[in-house]
């Protein structure tokens, strides 16, 4: 500051600068000089680093924006097909509207949620599934008018037709379960009973009976909510023979364990008419019967007659189901006037009555008196030579008597005689 001081004073009395005030002038600059440089080049390294970040910034938003193009584009289409869905669910609702129908939905998550836990019942409500015993009985009144409970149709019979009512379908409401028809128990846990029930919960006719009756069939309701399905043991689990009032040791061999032999009605009035498995209606009592009417035929006296449908079926008998249609080769069983021989014969539903006569006759040999040949039930007689047994409504196998012909003439032309 001195030296600075005293060049001062010296330029202003105008003395010429020595040279060592010029060295220091000149130094005192070039440090000025690098202090700015040092420091402009601290400032522009600072300047790079923050473009740097810049950059690097600029570039992440870059890519961040690459990467949010398809997603918008997406979102589009989201958008889009949302807007789709409502338009058509508006449409179906208003399509509804003017049937005077609301869609009411299957309730919310969280209901369902709930639902697949056991209720206080005891129920187990498998997928929402929850029992809901006064919704059933008000379902099936209203199903039960659309099915035309009470009314009487025009059912044919072999004689011609009659007013008939369509027989109700038995099903007790338990509280564990139910049992339709005659059986067997159906508990709340199988998935069958669980669709049956939420169909006439929701006001439709079971689909596992749709195939057996197209046209409906009413329901009569048992409601035993409050009682539990008690399963029991059947008869042959207990061990050993049983014992008869009087002592004495009998195994009964067609029914439960008692004092006498059991009919063949009282037998079959113990077991159900008919069992749904997998959706199937399986008949049971009208099978059974026919076997064991086959089998106690058996014990009389029986003769095959030769026809031509035994000599082309070799001996074999073909057995018909009543669940089936109509085959095209039936068994009838003849009783003779006495009772004491049953005819059996083989025959194609297309022969006549007459052909069925010309097989009985040339079997039975000549000078036999005249007879009818007549049915129990229904009660007529087959008068009419010329009528095929189709038409006569022998579709299946039957078994008619032989009754010996009245003096008296009768003149009948209808097909069939009413006695």
């Amino acid at each position: 500051m001195a030296s600075t001081s005293t060049s001062g004073a010296a330029l202003k009395q105008g003395a010429p600068p020595s040279d060592f005030e010029l060295m220091a002038a000149m130094i005192h600059r070039i440090t000025a000089l690098e202090n700015t440089v040092r420091s402009q080049a601290q400032e522009m390294d600072q300047k790079d680093e923050t473009i740097s970040v810049l950059e690097e910034r600029l570039r992440s938003q870059k890519e961040s924006d690459l990467e949010r193009a398809p997603c918008l584009s997406s979102r589009d289409d989201l958008r889009k097909r949302c807007q789709l869905l409502q338009n058509k669910v508006q449409e179906m609702e208003n399509f509804l509207s003017d049937y005077g129908l609301i869609w009411v939905g299957d309730g919310d998550t969280s209901d369902s949620e709930e639902s697949q836990q056991t209720t206080s019942s005891g129920l187990s409500a498998d997928r929402g599934f929850q029992m809901n015993f006064d919704l059933v009985l008000q379902r099936i009144r209203e199903l039960n008018v659309l099915a035309g409970e009470g009314e009487s149709f025009i059912q044919p019979t072999g004689s011609g037709a009659k007013l008939a009512k369509k027989d109700p379908i038995q099903l007790r409401l338990y509280k564990n379960g139910i049992v339709m028809f005659d059986g067997p128990f159906r508990s709340y846990q199988e998935h069958s009973t669980q669709e049956c029930m939420q169909d006439l919960m929701d006001g439709y006719f079971p689909s596992e009976l749709q195939q057996r009756f197209p046209d409906g069939v009413p329901f009569e309701v048992h409601d035993r909510r409050d009682e539990e399905f008690m399963f029991r043991l059947p008869w042959d689990t207990f061990p050993g023979d049983g014992l008869a009032d009087s002592g004495e040791k009998f195994t009964n061999s067609v029914g439960f364990m008692s004092g006498r032999k059991l009919t063949t009605d009282q037998f079959l009035s113990k077991l159900p008419k008919m069992v749904v498995k997998a959706g199937k209606v399986i008949h049971i009592r009208g099978s059974l019967r026919r076997t064991l009417q086959d089998s106690s035929d058996a014990q009389s006296s029986e003769i095959l007659i030769d026809t031509p449908v035994l000599q082309s079926k070799m001996g074999r008998t073909q057995m018909i189901n009543s669940d089936k249609p109509a085959q095209e080769v039936i068994t009838l069983k003849l009783k003779s006037e006495d009772g004491n021989h049953t005819y059996i014969m083989k025959m194609r539903l297309s022969e006549t009555v007459s052909q069925l006569r010309g097989y009985l006759d040339k079997h039975r040999g000549p000078g036999q008196p005249s007879y009818d040949i007549i049915s129990a039930y229904p009660r007529c007689s087959f008068s009419d030579d010329g009528q095929t047994l189709q038409s006569c409504g022998l579709s299946e196998n039957a078994t008619l008597l032989l009754r010996k012909r009245q003096q008296k003439k009768i003149v009948n032309t209808k097909e069939f005689e009413p006695l």
